[in-house]
Order: C-alpha cells, then sequence, then structure tokens
C-alpha cells in the first residue's frame, strides 16, 4: 500500500475552464485552488459587469494582487481612487483598505491572485450560495466575510 502525496502537481487549466464562483454579481473562475498549489495560492479570473466591484475592505490574512486584461477599474487604495486599464497591477496588502469598481459600460477582466488563497475561497463559496436566491442582505454579507477576516468599510 502506497501512501498518498499531498504535493501539488502541474496541471493546465484551459480558457473556460475551472470552478465558477457568482460572487455578488461578479463572476470568478478558479484556475488554481489551494487545493491544487499546496495552500498556497488561489488565482482566478474576474468577469466585473458595469457598476460591480467591491467595496472597500481590509483583509487580515491574505495579499490580493490584481492584473487587469481588458477593460478599466476604478481602485480604491486607502481612500485614493485609481483608474487601472488593460496591463495594470494593483497590490492589495493585508490589513491596507482597497476595493474596486466596473465605472465604464463594459465588462472588465482581471486575473486575481491571493496568497495564501484558503479563507477567501471559502468565503467565495459562501457568498456564492448566499446569493442563489438573489443579492443577499448586507448583514449576511458582513457577517460571511467577518468569518473570513475580511471587514468592510463602512459607506462613507
Amino acid at each position: 500500500m502506497t501512501a498518498q502525496s499531498t504535493e501539488p502537481v502541474p496541471f493546465v487549466r484551459q480558457a473556460g475552464e475551472g470552478q465558477t464562483h457568482n460572487v455578488l454579481g461578479v463572476t470568478h473562475v478558479y484556475k488554481a485552488m489551494t487545493t491544487e498549489t499546496g495552500g498556497a495560492f488561489s488565482i482566478w479570473e474576474a468577469i466585473i459587469p458595469p457598476g460591480h466591484g467591491a467595496p472597500p475592505h481590509t483583509h487580515g490574512r491574505e495579499d490580493e494582487a490584481f492584473y487587469v486584461l481588458s477593460g478599466e477599474l476604478t481602485l480604491e487604495l486607502e481612500g485614493e481612487p485609481v483608474r487601472a486599464g488593460p496591463g495594470a497591477f494593483f497590490f492589495g496588502r493585508r490589513g491596507r483598505r482597497h476595493g474596486f469598481r466596473n465605472t465604464t459600460h463594459q465588462d472588465v477582466r482581471a486575473l486575481i491572485l491571493s496568497t495564501p488563497g484558503a479563507g477567501l475561497e471559502r468565503m467565495f463559496g459562501e457568498l456564492d450560495a448566499a446569493s442563489a436566491a438573489g443579492m443577499p442582505p448586507m448583514e449576511t454579507i458582513m457577517a460571511i466575510t467577518a468569518r473570513a477576516d475580511v471587514a468592510i468599510a463602512a459607506p462613507a
């Protein structure tokens, strides 16, 4: 009897392949999940429709990195707005407030990396389930994000 290895193995995920979550109107298509990377990171393509995004928030455990593939995002970094078009990169350090919104009239595609990734993967899965019947109340959203040590900033 041989022991099963928990070491990650190389793999290829083609365009359009990967587990998908609807995170409050933003589609996440996972290219690699923490179960596939030995817990090191997760990476997903986000398709962000006009008017959608993530409100200003702070992660307690994860760093995030964003690479805009197409379209333009308005990022919020510690209260300062920054526009980011194709080829732009943003590093969202844990403990530092950031958010993003698609303020244009076309979908934005971005590649987002989280390290480590398991907490955000669980949070996004919970948000996907909570929004299956429509947009959940803000209290539900905030309870889910709080379990992942993600604090949503109070509206100004």
